[in-house]
Order: C-alpha cells, then structure tokens, then sequence
C-alpha cells in the first residue's frame, strides 16, 4: 500500500505544474492533499480528478483556510468529514477515509509562520498563533482518542511544526517563529514521545535536512531553509508494516514536497 501526503498550496496551481502526471508515475494506492483553496464543487463540477482514482475533499469557509481531500483507487466503506472540532471543520482541516483494515486521514494546521502577532477578525483579541495553538489542543486530544482505539489509523498531516533540531535548518533554532517554537515542539514531543504516534518516516530515516517545506519567508528553497513538517502519522498497531518511504525534494509543486511512505497493509478491495 502506497500512501502520499502532499500539500499543495493550490489545487489548480499544482495541476498547472503537472500534478495529474506525477500521479499517474506513483502507483499510490492514497493521496492525502492539504491547502487545496477551492471549493469543492469546483473540483468536481471541473472534474479535477487524476484518471482511476475517487476524489473526497472539504473546503473551509474561506478559501485562505485550504480544504484538504483524498484521492483513492479503493472505494472506502465510510468518509469522515471533520473530528468535531468546532473551529477545525468550519475550515475544513480534516477528512478521514475508512478502508477494511485501515483508516487514512488528511489534516492541514493553520500556518503561523510571521503572522504570529497578527489579530483574526476585528471582533477579537486572537492572534493567529492562538488560532494554530487552538487548533493543535483540538487534534491532540483527538488523537489521544484515536491511539486508544483498536483500528489502524495512517494520519497525513501537514503540521506546520518541525520537532527536532534536526528537522530544521539552524536559522529556525536562533528564530523566535511559528513553526519551532519550544511550545510547538512540546506538542509534537507528547504526541510521540507520550501518546505513542508513529512519525513513519523516522522510523526509517534518520538523517538530518529531511526537509518537506521550505517556506518563501527569509528566501525558503533558494537558501535551504526548511522545516519538516509534512507527517504520515501511524496508530503503533502498524509500525511494522513500514517498508520504505522517502521526500521527493526534485518533485515540486508547491512550497511543499511530496511525502512518499509504502506499507505492507492490504487497503481491502
């Protein structure tokens, strides 16, 4: 079972880049997309839908919060919109994909990263960073719920956090920003360290500069200034299936590469 988790930062500006044909290299059995602004009756009204694959997405209320979706060659016995996070599925943070042995997620964090201070809305005194906090309280604790459950659970999710001064590049340690803050990482510290999430790529990668983001503040790519913070997240009844997976850095499509992952899983046809 091939899954890719790739955040897009535009549906429509990825398949101007050649998305669709990417796909059609990868043999993915799953693609989780993140930060696709569209609406979803766009993306099927303009069938925005690569060949043999089934399209499951949500939008946010603004176009700005990104939507995320899922494409499958499988049919999946039920789709989860949203996690009951009142703030998260107004803007379309979260669907979930449930298959015979396994259950597949695609999740995008509000991104913070120099708009920290920046107040959302003139009726309240939250800043944007309170939002991505507010948020990331919301999916811990959904979490927490899930790593109790006895089903399997791959969770592609992009962050917007990288955990380990290893997946960042030394600007991030010296830089009071979203994206590395010591609370950010104490978050992602608890949901592997202390709940037992499996990061799958580290679990077979452990080389520094493993980077999926290299953000357009302070030069991004053209410095290597990055951050990984693209995750494919696993309930611990699936650490064994891991077989292979990998950053495809010459792919992209966005300010994101794609995350590769293969897993002995049999998704259930």
């Amino acid at each position: 079972m091939r899954v890719v988790s790739i955040s897009v930062s535009g549906l429509e500006q990825a398949i101007d880049r050649g998305f669709f044909d990417w796909i059609a290299d990868q043999d993915a059995d799953v693609i989780c997309v993140q930060d696709h602004r569209m609406r979803v009756y766009e993306i099927e009204d303009r069938n925005l839908i690569p060949e043999g694959y089934e399209a499951y997405f949500i939008d946010g209320e603004l176009d700005e919060h990104g939507g995320v979706g899922i494409y499958t060659r499988h049919f999946p016995k039920a789709i989860m919109y949203g996690f009951a996070s009142e703030q998260a599925d107004r803007e379309g943070r979260f669907i979930q994909a449930d298959f015979d042995r396994v259950s597949v997620a695609s999740v995008l964090a509000p991104c913070a990263l120099g708009r920290e201070e920046e107040l959302l809305g003139d009726e309240n005194d939250l800043t944007v960073l309170d939002h991505k906090d507010e948020f990331m309280d919301a999916f811990g604790m959904h979490m927490q719920k899930t790593l109790r459950k006895r089903r399997q659970f791959i969770f592609c999710a992009n962050l917007q956090t990288a955990q380990h001064v290893t997946d960042a590049s030394p600007i991030y340690h010296q830089l009071d920003v979203s994206g590395f803050l010591p609370h950010e990482r104490a978050f992602l510290d608890r949901l592997f360290d202390e709940l037992g999430a499996i990061d799958a790529f580290r679990e077979i990668n452990k080389q520094s500069n493993q980077f999926t983001w290299w953000p357009e503040w302070d030069g991004g790519e053209r410095k290597n200034v990055g951050l990984r913070a693209d995750y494919q997240m696993l309930t611990p009844g699936i650490r064994k299936t891991i077989r292979d997976g990998w950053i495809d850095e010459s792919t992209r499509f966005s300010d994101h590469a794609p995350l590769i992952m293969d897993y002995d899983i049999d998704i259930g046809f």
